[in-house]
């Protein structure tokens, strides 16, 4: 058994793994941020375009998503704030040419019906 993606320390099993198979909701931002950056490290793309708000979806396209996250070797997330509704965070890793890359995002998450959705963010 692998850990988590996202940092926590915990197996990816017990950690994101249930909430890209969609046993179980994320119940913060912060844990919705934490397994999608377990899913572009996981190349799931249908757990990406389903976790993105509606009103946002339309500029996110599945095979896009699913390009990126496979031309990329994910290393590690840092979180560094995290609030209700945003998450402010590093994601480390390595381009198509290997070479090191950072992600510096502050995100915006809302609450919709039970669930969280990412909205949009600010790059740094």
């Amino acid at each position: 058994m692998i850990k988590c993606y996202c940092g926590s320390e915990q197996l990816f099993e017990r950690c994101c793994s249930p909430y890209i198979k969609g046993v179980i909701k994320p119940l913060t931002a912060e844990a919705l941020m934490r397994s999608r950056y377990s899913a572009f490290a996981t190349h799931k793309a249908d757990y990406l375009v389903a976790t993105t708000h509606f009103s946002t979806r339309k500029h996110h396209k599945r095979a896009d998503i699913l390009a990126w996250s496979q031309s990329n070797q994910w290393i590690k997330l840092v979180v560094l704030n995290a609030t209700v509704n945003t998450v402010t965070f590093k994601a480390y890793y390595l381009d198509h040419e290997l070479k090191g890359q950072i992600h510096h995002e502050h995100s915006i998450f809302k609450m919709e019906d039970g669930s969280w959705f990412y909205v949009d963010g600010d790059f740094y």
